[in-house]
């Protein structure tokens, strides 16, 4: 079964592509892969607090994933999975894919604030396009839901 991944965060463009990669998995009898992934840096403190911060670093993740798949569930009657990973999203995105040979697609939210797409789609377009193996979806995070329903 071919696998749509999403890179979640707390963008409001996330939720453009996690509805793309759901309706696109729905359509195509596919699954969707959600990767939420805690960045380091958050990390460097002394011991205890920065175990107290990476708990609620997962935390955080956890219930993201889970609105996430509720809304997936919801909407396109499927179950995704959920990844969480430590370090930089372009690493993770890339030793995923490796591990998982499922996964078709990479879906991307393109930002919506007037800076640009945003950091992980400018790094994925114009570094990393050529390198990946397999597709990217960038998708407009100006689109509404209806419309990407309807796109799909």
């Amino acid at each position: 079964m071919r696998k749509f991944m999403v890179v979640v965060d707390d963008t409001p463009e996330c939720a453009q592509a996690i509805r793309f990669a759901a309706r696109r998995a729905e359509s195509t009898r596919g699954g969707v892969i959600m990767l939420y992934v805690i960045e380091p840096e958050e990390f460097q403190h002394w011991v205890g607090v920065a175990e107290v911060m990476r708990a609620e670093a997962r935390q955080t993740a956890e219930n993201r994933l889970d609105e996430m798949a509720a809304e997936i569930q919801e909407y396109a009657g499927l179950t995704p999975e959920m990844v969480i990973r430590e370090g930089t999203p372009r690493e993770e995105i890339f030793r995923l894919i490796e591990e998982d040979g499922n996964i078709g697609v990479l879906v991307l939210g393109a930002g919506i604030d007037g800076d640009g797409p945003g950091p992980l789609v400018t790094h994925m377009v114009t570094k990393m396009a050529g390198r990946l193996p397999i597709p990217l979806t960038v998708v407009p995070g100006h689109l509404s839901l209806e419309r990407i329903d309807a796109v799909c």
